[in-house]
């Protein structure tokens, strides 16, 4: 697959592009640095040349309603941050963290997708208890709690953890073993706070890369440059690109 350069128009190769810079939450793609450069300086200049694709952040976490009022607080920031950069939000389309992360986005006019794990509205309301208010878009799967984590993980280039239990486990679980950009918002409670123990003792290299940072805003920021930088070069273990 290739896209064009937006300075000199040149056809780039997802697979051996010479560089990459996100702007807007959109991601364009260079031929050599020099041309990133020329578009990083002026990009209103470049950008609309051609038509780039939105970056997604998947945000993972407790779906509980005990969360401290602190951790929902960052959680709607964190939204806040993901929607003011213009990346796309996707959630479970569950209560708890998430919802708050989802309710940021939506405030600040961002882009919010949930995917749930039921094959209507009316059940996600009513069988799953999950809210509908905070998206503006709803994919419903029919996969059920468990098979809808796969599908939240494969959606984002992005993923980041807050809190979170066992459901948040498995949905790290796949995104590490598939090689993600993985960002984890310390001190957010729940599986959050032991995610480096986890690694240590999964002892795996599976091309996944993982930032930890405690404030919200500059998690986004640092996930943002890492992906600029070198993981748009292999963004999942199914890439057969190196970095």
């Amino acid at each position: 697959m290739t896209m064009k350069d937006p300075v000199c128009l040149m056809d780039v190769g997802l697979r051996d592009a010479g560089a990459m810079a996100v702007h807007r939450g959109r991601a364009y793609y260079f031929c050599n640095s020099g041309c990133r450069k020329q578009f990083v300086d002026e990009p209103e200049k470049y950008r609309d040349n051609v038509k780039a694709e939105r970056l997604s952040v998947g945000v993972m976490g407790s779906a509980g309603s005990d969360e401290s009022n602190e951790a929902g607080t960052r959680a709607r920031i964190l939204g806040e941050a993901i929607g003011e950069r213009g990346l796309v939000l996707i959630t479970g389309a569950c209560p708890g963290l998430p919802y708050e992360c989802a309710l940021g986005t939506r405030s600040v006019g961002g882009l919010s997708v949930g995917i749930s794990p039921a094959l209507s509205l009316d059940e996600h309301i009513n069988r799953y208890g999950s809210p509908a208010d905070a998206f503006d878009v709803i994919i419903y799967t029919g996969s059920g709690l468990m098979g809808r984590e796969v599908t939240n993980v494969r959606s984002s280039d992005m993923v980041i953890i807050a809190g979170g239990r066992s459901g948040t486990l498995g949905e790290f679980s796949i995104a590490y073993d598939e090689g993600k950009l993985i960002g984890v918002l310390e001190n957010s409670g729940g599986i959050a706070d032991f995610i480096p123990d986890i690694v240590a003792r999964i002892d795996k290299q599976t091309g996944a890369m993982l930032i930890y940072e405690s404030n919200p805003e500059k998690l986004v920021d640092r996930l943002i440059a890492f992906y600029e930088e070198r993981h748009f070069r292999e963004p999942s273990c199914f890439c057969s690109m190196t970095r």
